[in-house]
Protein backbone atom coordinates (compact mmCIF):
# COMPACT_ATOMS: atom_id res chain seq x y z
CA UNK A 1 0.00 0.00 0.00
CA UNK A 2 0.95 3.32 -1.04
CA UNK A 3 0.01 6.23 1.40
CA UNK A 4 0.42 10.12 0.71
CA UNK A 5 0.72 12.68 4.06
CA UNK A 6 1.64 16.25 4.12
CA UNK A 7 4.81 16.35 7.17
CA UNK A 8 3.17 18.97 8.66
CA UNK A 9 0.52 15.94 9.73
CA UNK A 10 1.16 13.65 12.72
CA UNK A 11 2.86 10.79 11.75
CA UNK A 12 1.34 6.94 12.65
CA UNK A 13 3.04 3.87 13.50
CA UNK A 14 0.66 2.53 10.35
CA UNK A 15 2.64 4.84 7.98
CA UNK A 16 5.00 2.11 7.43
CA UNK A 17 8.14 3.18 5.59
CA UNK A 18 7.96 7.01 5.10
CA UNK A 19 9.92 8.74 1.89
CA UNK A 20 10.03 12.79 1.57
CA UNK A 21 9.50 13.30 -2.44
CA UNK A 22 10.40 17.04 -1.70
CA UNK A 23 13.31 18.31 -3.58
CA UNK A 24 13.55 21.12 -0.87
CA UNK A 25 13.10 20.65 2.89
CA UNK A 26 9.88 22.12 3.92
CA UNK A 27 9.84 25.24 5.94
CA UNK A 28 9.10 24.98 9.20
CA UNK A 29 10.01 21.42 10.04
CA UNK A 30 12.60 20.33 12.38
CA UNK A 31 15.24 17.38 10.61
CA UNK A 32 14.16 15.57 13.51
CA UNK A 33 10.63 15.17 13.07
CA UNK A 34 11.35 13.43 10.16
CA UNK A 35 14.40 11.60 10.86
CA UNK A 36 12.91 7.99 10.16
CA UNK A 37 11.91 8.98 6.48
CA UNK A 38 14.59 8.71 3.79
CA UNK A 39 14.93 12.23 1.80
CA UNK A 40 14.81 11.25 -2.10
CA UNK A 41 15.01 14.35 -4.25
CA UNK A 42 15.97 12.94 -6.93
CA UNK A 43 12.28 12.01 -7.11
CA UNK A 44 11.17 15.24 -6.95
CA UNK A 45 9.93 17.40 -9.77
CA UNK A 46 13.12 19.34 -11.16
CA UNK A 47 13.32 22.75 -10.45
CA UNK A 48 12.23 23.91 -13.69
CA UNK A 49 9.23 22.18 -13.40
CA UNK A 50 8.36 23.03 -9.82
CA UNK A 51 8.75 26.62 -10.79
CA UNK A 52 6.60 26.28 -13.86
CA UNK A 53 3.83 24.50 -12.03
CA UNK A 54 3.37 26.74 -9.36
CA UNK A 55 0.52 24.24 -8.13
CA UNK A 56 -1.58 25.92 -10.79
CA UNK A 57 -4.55 23.47 -11.07
CA UNK A 58 -4.83 24.92 -14.72
CA UNK A 59 -1.66 23.14 -15.37
CA UNK A 60 -2.34 19.67 -13.73
CA UNK A 61 -2.46 17.74 -17.04
CA UNK A 62 0.99 18.91 -18.53
CA UNK A 63 2.45 18.98 -15.05
CA UNK A 64 1.73 15.31 -15.01
CA UNK A 65 3.22 14.50 -17.98
CA UNK A 66 6.22 16.58 -17.92
CA UNK A 67 6.76 15.29 -14.37
CA UNK A 68 6.47 11.41 -15.60
CA UNK A 69 8.58 12.04 -18.30
CA UNK A 70 11.15 12.84 -15.93
CA UNK A 71 10.79 10.12 -13.42
CA UNK A 72 11.83 7.61 -16.53
CA UNK A 73 15.48 8.70 -15.74
CA UNK A 74 15.13 7.82 -11.94
CA UNK A 75 13.98 4.50 -12.04
CA UNK A 76 17.24 3.45 -9.96
CA UNK A 77 15.50 5.57 -6.84
CA UNK A 78 11.94 4.97 -8.13
CA UNK A 79 13.14 1.18 -6.80
CA UNK A 80 13.62 1.76 -3.14
CA UNK A 81 10.25 2.83 -2.72
CA UNK A 82 8.87 0.31 -5.02
CA UNK A 83 11.23 -2.80 -3.03
CA UNK A 84 9.58 -0.77 0.11
CA UNK A 85 5.90 -1.07 -1.16
CA UNK A 86 6.49 -5.15 -1.66
CA UNK A 87 6.98 -5.21 1.65
CA UNK A 88 4.63 -3.06 3.15
CA UNK A 89 3.42 0.12 3.37
CA UNK A 90 5.12 2.97 2.29
CA UNK A 91 3.89 7.06 2.94
CA UNK A 92 5.00 9.18 0.74
CA UNK A 93 5.44 12.62 2.36
CA UNK A 94 5.36 16.10 0.63
CA UNK A 95 4.66 19.72 1.95
CA UNK A 96 2.46 21.06 -0.72
CA UNK A 97 -1.03 22.57 0.67
CA UNK A 98 -2.85 21.68 -2.07
CA UNK A 99 -3.87 17.60 -1.45
CA UNK A 100 -5.13 16.93 -5.00
CA UNK A 101 -2.65 18.87 -7.29
CA UNK A 102 1.06 18.02 -6.14
CA UNK A 103 3.56 15.85 -7.14
CA UNK A 104 3.12 12.73 -4.78
CA UNK A 105 -0.45 12.06 -6.15
CA UNK A 106 1.76 11.79 -9.47
CA UNK A 107 4.18 9.53 -8.45
CA UNK A 108 2.77 7.59 -5.87
CA UNK A 109 -0.14 7.05 -8.74
CA UNK A 110 3.00 6.42 -11.55
CA UNK A 111 4.28 3.56 -8.63
CA UNK A 112 1.28 1.43 -8.03
CA UNK A 113 0.73 1.27 -11.68
CA UNK A 114 4.60 -0.52 -11.81
CA UNK A 115 3.72 -2.32 -8.84
CA UNK A 116 0.47 -3.82 -10.59
CA UNK A 117 2.51 -4.24 -13.61
CA UNK A 118 5.24 -6.21 -11.75
CA UNK A 119 2.23 -8.51 -10.39
CA UNK A 120 0.60 -9.10 -13.73
CA UNK A 121 4.15 -9.95 -15.17
CA UNK A 122 4.27 -12.25 -12.68
CA UNK A 123 0.85 -13.93 -12.90
CA UNK A 124 1.88 -14.25 -16.62
CA UNK A 125 4.93 -16.22 -16.01
CA UNK A 126 3.19 -18.09 -13.55
CA UNK A 127 0.54 -19.25 -15.96
CA UNK A 128 3.12 -19.86 -18.47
Amino acid sequence: MIKLKRVYDSMGNDDGKKFLVERLWPRGVKKTALANAVWLKDVAPSTELRKWFGHDPKKWEEFQRRYRLELKAHQAVLESILEAARRGTVTLLYSSHDTEHNNAVVLRDHLQRKLESDRQSKRGKLAA
